[in-house]
């Protein structure tokens, strides 16, 4: 320990000696490399940090249409239909299910949104959402008490097959209609719908007949003065007048219950009816506005009359007083849905079947547009870029205002 304090000491004063600065011990923290040893090599000196470079320039990506793959709308968190419940929360976006059909009647698959193009009042909008994926359904099923007793009997003994063919994750409400509109059950799981149809099979009938008419230009006993037949010795023979069937009310009070449902499901109306229509306080027209504004597609069984060849046409005669013809393929065409007329029990049976599969396997597409009044209808057109296919779609819609 003192021969090093004297060596220091030497080095201090030959420095003096010599005139050079003895040298300073290296500042606190400063970074400098050892002195050269005989037995390791030169340290380099430190290299001065780099100078911050500036990030590369945000580039925004191209907008893609969202489309969800397969299985991304089954009813799970975080799938598909909860990305179009946001998309859905804005009034100016628009939904539209689409049916594609090739020439046989067979759906289509494996389209993408390239095959698809949508025009709004004849302006072609910018696809933003897609999806190929089945929804479960909300279904309002509305059976017309006023068909003929023979057909009804024939219904009754196919609604076990329309129970089966609604799927678990469906939800389906019934609705009955004569001269008046009865909600039978509200909107519930298969198990409880096949014990609302149990309980409907055992109590409800068809048309059995009307109120008998003895006289007046209805009835047919000849000619009347002052209420009395001109000729006395002819008897009257009743006749019956035609009852109401308030199939607009039915469709208008079943369509206001299914716009209460989860939006993200797809909802339809199911008619079991001959279409014809008498005494609603509803107009079509007004009907017809609920169920666009509301993204309500309309399908139809057509029994009795509305499956007989012909009958359609006959009954588009509106004749005052006696109601109007079978309105099944107007609400069926107006919001994308279709009429299956069927006329045997086992044809009625597998038309459940169709009904269900088309309406929860469409494609789905989404645009935004602009924003104008509620009241304006605008039209729809939907294209698909391949041909022979038919596509059903709804003729067009009525904008909800805002908050509703």
């Amino acid at each position: 320990m003192v021969l090093a304090l004297v060596a220091v000491l030497a080095g201090v004063v030959l420095a003096q000696q010599s005139g050079e600065t003895p040298p300073k011990p290296p500042a606190q923290g400063q970074n400098v490399p050892d002195a050269p040893s005989a037995t390791r090599p030169p340290q380099p000196f430190p290299m001065p940090p780099a100078a911050p470079t500036a990030p590369p320039p945000m580039v925004e990506p191209a907008p893609t249409v969202q489309q969800v793959p397969p299985g991304g709308a089954t009813p799970t968190p975080g799938s598909g239909r909860d990305q179009l419940f946001t998309l859905t929360k804005n009034v100016n976006f628009v939904v539209v299910p689409v049916t594609i059909k090739d020439s046989s009647g067979h759906l289509v698959e494996g389209l993408g949104p390239r095959d698809f193009s949508v025009y709004e009042d004849d302006k072609e909008q910018k696809i933003s959402f897609f999806t190929s994926d089945p929804f479960p359904l909300s279904a309002a099923v509305v059976l017309d008490l006023g068909i003929p007793e023979v057909v009804f009997r024939k219904v009754k003994e196919t609604l076990p097959a329309l129970v089966g063919a609604f799927g678990q994750f469906d939800e389906v409400g019934l609705y009955t209609f004569g001269n008046t509109v009865q909600r039978v059950t509200e909107f519930t799981a298969v198990d409880g719908l096949s014990v609302a149809m149990d309980r409907l099979k055992k109590k409800a009938s068809g048309r059995t007949g009307g109120v008998p008419v003895a006289g007046g230009p209805l009835g047919s006993g000849g000619p009347m003065v002052n209420g009395r037949p001109l000729d006395p010795g002819v008897k009257p023979i009743p006749t019956y007048e035609r009852e109401s069937k308030v199939l607009n009310d039915a469709i208008l009070a079943a369509a206001q219950d299914l716009a209460r449902r989860e939006p993200t499901r797809r909802k339809v109306l199911f008619v079991i009816s001959d279409g014809l229509e008498s005494g609603s306080t509803a107009t079509y027209g007004e009907v017809l506005k609920v169920l666009l504004s509301r993204q309500i597609t309309v399908y139809a069984i057509g029994v009795g009359g509305a499956a007989i060849p012909g009958y359609g046409q006959v009954e588009k005669v509106h004749l005052p007083g006696m109601g109007y013809g079978n309105l099944l393929p107007k609400y069926a065409s107006a919001t994308g849905g279709q009429v299956f007329d069927e006329f045997s029990q086992s044809a009625i049976e597998q038309a459940y079947s169709r009904v269900t599969e088309e309406a929860r396997n469409q494609y789905t597409l989404g645009y935004s547009t602009r924003a104008t009044a509620s009241s304006a209808y605008r039209t729809i057109e939907v294209r698909v870029d391949r041909p022979g296919l038919k596509v059903y779609a709804r003729d067009g819609y009525y904008p909800l205002p805002p908050g509703r």
